[in-house]
């Protein structure tokens, strides 16, 4: 599926998922106004049917005034037209018996009377076409009430209509909620198209620059001896001599020699088992060389993944690595040694609530780890050089697999916000600073960071709908 094959899936998927909500969200306060409606529905429905046939009976009244107040003003504005036009021909005709030659052959009483009838008439036509415009002008205003009327009329008959035909509750109930709530829908709506793009936005350019400007997890001291670390392969021969002793879980174990003996250890370490039981070292195989001399030899693959890679990670006297252990596939104790664990805790740091990472276990020396990446497992060294005394390196936080204690820890800001924003990459990346070694898958599985990806975001949904949002 291509681009715009998944933009249109995606899409899709949003949209039914918002109606979704809709519906949901408009069902959830049509049973609010349900619960607190303390009338029965059909008593409230005979309520409303009686209060707008009163309102509609009081439209139709006002509109039976308005139109009887038109019909009179139009009978009047007739009647003031005719006026007018029967005065403008009087007057027309009085000016023709006192003009030209009869002005000569009239006396001077009757031109008078003439000339005072025609001013009169003159009068009348004047009133009476005011009395017109006045009309008119009322008949303008008054078919602008009617209009108003006829439309507030129409709108309380459709009102009515659809009350007496609404006998479901559920749907009187669904518009009510909309009528009083739908704001509130539609809030919740929006919130679910915008609110991940701003709280990604939010987290990139707030929350993340103010966690990598935290101070860093320093688990201990450079030391001058750093663990050895092996190519990294599908396949792992391994040696163990006289007295040492093999722990190796069981899908990673492929051939051994016949001389070592083996049983079934329960718990990798009895100091801290539902942290082996839930890392996957319970249930390992021990193979034990109990000769004085001789060397016997194991090999070792991934039985489930062909992706997976094996190092051998050889930690002398002094040494140690900080490991998350489920990345551990087996641990050689020397020479009838146990594989010393410290654990250290970092419940009041910031970057361990971010990384979900509140314990570090470090697997003292002298002791050989072998550990499992996809695609392979990477050593990075960082040692002081000319121009470059301070050496830091970052990677992404969902290949880290362990460090040397030496090493300044922290998470710090995704370089890239496009790639954060799509969900390529997590928020943070590991950045590790100073001397010293840390291992790394070549590929980012989904493992165990993947796992804290996931929690803080389920996490940020869980605060949004806390909030209704």
């Amino acid at each position: 599926m291509g681009a715009l094959g998944r933009f249109i899936s995606w899409l899709t998927h949003k949209l039914i998922f918002g109606a979704v909500l809709a519906v949901v969200g408009l069902a959830g306060f049509g049973f609010w106004v349900y619960l607190r409606d303390q009338v029965d529905f059909d008593v409230r429905r005979l309520e409303i049917v009686r209060a707008l046939t009163g309102e509609t009976a009081k439209l139709q009244a006002a509109l039976s005034d308005v139109e009887a107040r038109m019909a009179a003003a139009r009978v009047e504005l007739g009647a003031q037209q005719d006026r007018a036009a029967q005065a403008a021909k009087v007057a027309r005709d009085l000016e023709g018996l006192s003009g030209g030659l009869n002005r000569l052959t009239t006396d001077a009483a009757q031109l008078k009377e003439n000339d005072e009838r025609r001013a009169r008439m003159r009068q009348m036509e004047a009133d009476s076409l005011k009395r017109v415009a006045d009309l008119q002008d009322g008949l303008k205003r008054t078919q602008w009430e009617k209009d108003g009327l006829e439309i507030a009329l129409g709108r309380m008959q459709m009102q009515l209509k659809s009350v007496e035909e609404n006998k479901s509750k559920v749907l009187h109930y669904a518009r009510e909620a909309w009528a009083r709530h739908g704001p509130y829908v539609l809030l919740i709506v929006g919130l679910y198209f915008l609110g991940p793009p701003l709280g990604r936005v939010f987290l990139y350019t707030v929350f993340a620059p103010f966690v990598s400007g935290r101070s860093p997890v320093l688990l201990g001291a450079a030391t001058e001896v750093l663990p050895e670390i092996t190519v990294s392969r599908s396949s792992m021969d391994l040696t163990l001599g006289p007295g040492d002793t093999l722990w190796v879980k069981e899908k990673f174990l492929q051939a051994s020699d016949e001389g070592l003996n083996k049983r079934t250890k329960t718990v990798l370490d009895w100091s801290m088992p539902v942290t082996c039981v839930a890392a996957g070292l319970s249930e390992l195989i021990e193979m034990h060389n109990r000769t004085d001399a001789a060397t016997y030899r194991a090999t070792f693959s991934s039985k489930e993944n062909p992706n997976t890679e094996l190092v051998l990670v050889s930690v002398p006297p002094g040494a140690s690595l900080v490991m998350r252990p489920s990345f551990l596939a087996g641990a050689v104790g020397v020479g009838g040694g146990k594989v010393r664990i410290r654990r250290h805790w970092r419940l009041f740091k910031m970057q361990s609530w971010v990384t979900g990472q509140f314990r570090y276990f470090e697997f003292v020396g002298p002791c050989r780890l072998l550990v499992a990446g996809s695609r392979g497992v990477r050593a990075e060294v960082l040692t002081p050089m000319p121009g470059n005394l301070a050496p830091a390196r970052r990677t992404n936080q969902d290949a880290t697999i362990g460090f040397t204690p030496g090493l300044a820890y922290r998470p710090v800001r995704a370089e890239t916000f496009w790639a954060y924003f799509r969900g390529m990459n997590p928020l943070f990346d590991d950045l590790f600073e100073g001397e010293g070694v840390f291992l790394c898958q070549e590929t980012s599985a989904k493992g165990p960071q993947e796992q804290v990806r996931k929690f803080w975001a389920a996490l940020w949904g869980g605060v949004l709908r806390i909030f209704g949002l």
